[in-house]
Order: structure tokens, then sequence, then C-alpha cells
């Protein structure tokens, strides 16, 4: 479901994660972000209490946005989130946002996020078709 240039993409570039409960929307970037060899999108939760509360109301429905700032390539990601607090995917996390934070923040687990659709945003004639 993911191509070569939407990999890219979201390899290269923040990812804005939108969920929605009673109602309310929310949108939060994310720095913390991988796509694994299966074609699966995860994010550590270093401050995801909203969007977590808001997949658990929803069953597990997120959209993930990404695209170049430069290019305007762009990609609408929607899907299915699990959350989950053990695993070599939540110690990756663990390390890196240590890492960054010199010890003052922790990975607390981690989305892994199932795609359902790919959506193009870029600008242009294939603006809104469906991957």
């Amino acid at each position: 479901m993911l191509n070569e240039s939407v990999i890219k993409v979201l390899k290269n570039a923040m990812w804005n994660l939108a969920t929605c409960a009673d109602g309310e929307p929310n949108v939060v970037p994310v720095a913390f972000k991988d796509v694994t060899e299966d074609g699966k999108l995860v994010v550590g939760d270093v401050f995801l209490e909203t969007t977590l509360k808001n997949i658990k109301a929803n069953e597990g429905k997120i959209a993930i946005s990404a695209y170049d700032t430069k290019s305007l390539e762009g990609y609408q990601i929607k899907g299915t989130a699990e959350y989950v607090t053990e695993g070599a995917i939540v110690a990756a996390f663990k390390t890196a946002v240590e890492g960054m934070f010199k010890g003052a923040a922790t990975a607390k687990g981690a989305l892994i996020i199932t795609p359902s659709k790919v959506i193009v945003t870029t600008p242009g004639a294939d603006n809104k078709k469906e991957i």
C-alpha cells in the first residue's frame, strides 16, 4: 500500500496525527516516528495522552498527514492504531527520546498504525486520488 514515494516522504517529513472524540478534533505533530519493513507506521508515545484517549474512543481510527515542505508532495494516510508498551519498537523509541531529552523524558509506549487508505495531497492532477 505504501509505495516508494510515500515511504520517502514519511521517512523525511514531520507527521501530524489527527484523531477525534466526542466531536472534538485533535491534531499533534510527532517527531519520533518510522515506517516498518512491513509497511506499518510507528509513533513513539512521549506526549500523546489526548491522541490515545481518542483512538480508544474510536476503535483505533487515526489519520496521518505528511508532506515535503519544498516540493509540497504530500500524503494523508488513514488507518487503525494499536498501542503497545513493550517490545523492540518501544525500546528503540525509549533510547531515542531519552537521548534527545538527556533523560528528562522517555517514550511510554508506541502506536503501531496499519494503513487502510493512502490519499495524495500534493497540489495538481493527482490531488485527492487514492493510491
